[in-house]
């Protein structure tokens, strides 16, 4: 789709999010390499073009650069925190090193406004995030606000606009305006990114693609891998074959809740492989959790691919990609580069001998949802929670045998069912309980008991990089103690985890 905007990717930690409020916009955004070719940038044919943050310095050796041409095309552009400072360095400004940089909340005053910050208040709150800073203007450049430094520059002849902060973010109080004055006033970018387009134009692409040929997907009952299905099955019926791999390390009642919402309701060909006594053969006396990830994962690829070589005439394999792991795999080294072994389990490589088929490889993970429900899949189902490729195998700590993943199944199962109950599961990111391999004395009844000790885990998130633990009633917690420990036979002792991202991670392993 051209006539978008454009982001270049220099390794910063929000440049999804500042694709993610374009889109909320009805406007197409998408996030490329810093080093694409410029032909390439033009033929996009782009309305605007965003130059991201990043943890770079101009004026270190190797620093990340664009083609100076690219700002003498006539098409408006955006310089965030990095790039604020890569338009000042390119076009003949100094930058300096920092005295002690800038990081979190700063206040922003207007000296000089533009188009950028029209109806912006003189003095609001703003979100700063560098060392380096600007020391002076390139020649026909004004100065428009500042904080303890330059903070917003422009050359409105040349529709080229800077901010040292970071407008995408929500602790800046009034960034969705500016962002909605560069997208309208300044690129006058056509308002035409709708999800029910999306879907119609998917459904035929998938058609035109596949013919009459056969599909396989492996479904996981994840949001993604089951809207990819539900899509595709809405273009090609039954040439797609879904294939569901129980590893034994599933929610309690996963295949059989799998099979109901989407074989029975949907009518999806499933194939069911329960391959559980398999996955625990292997893992029998292993404790090291990247061990751990690494055998579920192998072994998961092994299963699939002895079951889709099964099916004949298969020429596609079907995956659930969406668009912030395409920006991963091509991300420049930065804080957005990492990615972690436990999210890609389930991700199948190309070397299985098919065409990859990824209809949701354009969108991120809020309008997958949407889309989701567009296809008529329950709010319920495109609303779950992230649920890792290993499973309950790295949510029990330690060696994993059967009868700790039917522990953990209830006291989990226990846990969702109580935040559906009292409402809260959706105001939290991400819930579970972790099994621990720590035993302790407990007291039921008359008898002294020896059993395991459970954590629960609730996160609040908004892009999975940072995180706060939810902050629940009292009562709440003490239902979920009580019920866990009388109900789930082997645990006597239940604790919260209060910890954040950082230093804590959302996942124990």
């Amino acid at each position: 789709m051209n006539n978008g905007i454009i982001i270049l990717d220099f390794g910063s930690q929000y440049n999804q999010l500042i694709a993610r409020r374009i889109r909320e916009h009805g406007v197409y955004s998408e996030v490329i390499p810093f080093n694409t070719p410029l032909a390439e940038i033009i033929s996009k044919n782009p309305s605007g073009i965003i130059l991201s943050g990043g943890p770079s310095s101009v004026n270190v050796e190797n620093a990340h650069l664009i083609e100076k041409e690219l700002l003498e095309k006539n098409i408006p552009v955006l310089g965030i925190c990095y790039g604020m400072q890569l338009i000042t360095h390119l076009l003949g400004g100094k930058v300096k090193k920092g005295i002690k940089g800038e990081y979190g909340k700063a206040k922003l005053q207007i000296e000089k406004s533009n188009a950028l910050l029209a109806g912006v208040s003189r003095f609001s709150t703003v979100w700063m995030s560098h060392f380096d800073e600007v020391e002076s203007v390139p020649a026909g450049f004004n100065i428009n606000a500042v904080t303890d430094v330059i903070s917003a520059i422009s050359n409105e002849s040349k529709k080229i606009y800077c901010v040292q902060f970071h407008p995408e973010v929500s602790h800046t109080e009034e960034g969705a305006r500016m962002i909605e004055n560069f997208i309208f006033n300044i690129c006058k970018a056509p308002k035409d990114w709708k999800l029910t387009n999306y879907i119609d134009e998917t459904i035929a692409e998938i058609r035109a693609k596949v013919g009459d040929q056969r599909v396989i997907l492996g479904l996981s009952g994840g949001v993604d891998s089951s809207v990819a299905a539900v899509l595709i099955h809405k273009a090609i019926g039954d040439q797609l074959t879904c294939i569901f791999v129980d590893t034994g390390l599933m929610r309690k009642d996963e295949a059989e809740k799998v099979m109901k919402n989407y074989g029975d309701h949907f009518h999806l060909n499933i194939k069911l492989i329960d391959a559980s006594e398999r996955f625990m053969t292997k893992l029998k006396g292993i404790s090291d959790p990247e061990q751990k990830r690494k055998i579920i994962g192998n072994e998961f690829v092994a299963v699939f691919d002895e079951e889709s070589h099964k099916i004949e005439g298969a020429k596609f394999l079907a995956q659930g990609t969406i668009y912030p792991d395409v920006i991963e795999s091509q991300s420049v080294k930065g804080p957005s580069s990492v990615i972690k072994s436990h999210h890609n389990v389930g991700g199948l490589p190309e070397e299985l001998g098919f065409d990859l088929l990824e209809p949701l490889r354009e969108l991120f993970k809020d309008e997958v949802r949407k889309v989701g429900e567009e296809l008529g899949i329950p709010h319920h189902l495109v609303h779950r929670h992230p649920f890792p490729g290993p499973g309950l195998g790295i949510r029990i700590l330690g060696e994993v045998d059967e009868e700790k993943v039917k522990i953990l199944q209830e006291a989990d199962d226990i846990f969702i069912e109580e935040l559906y109950k009292n409402k809260l599961y959706e105001t939290v990111s991400q819930a579970f309980v972790v099994l621990l391999p720590v035993k302790s004395v407990g007291v039921m009844g008359d008898e002294r008991t020896y059993e395991y000790t459970a954590v629960v885990r609730s996160a609040n998130t908004t892009d999975f990089m940072t995180a706060t633990f939810s902050k629940f009633p009292w009562e709440f917690l003490e239902n979920i103690s009580n019920r866990i420990i009388n109900e789930v036979r082997g645990i006597n002792r239940v604790a919260y985890d209060i910890s954040s991202k950082p230093p804590a991670t959302i996942e124990w392993e």
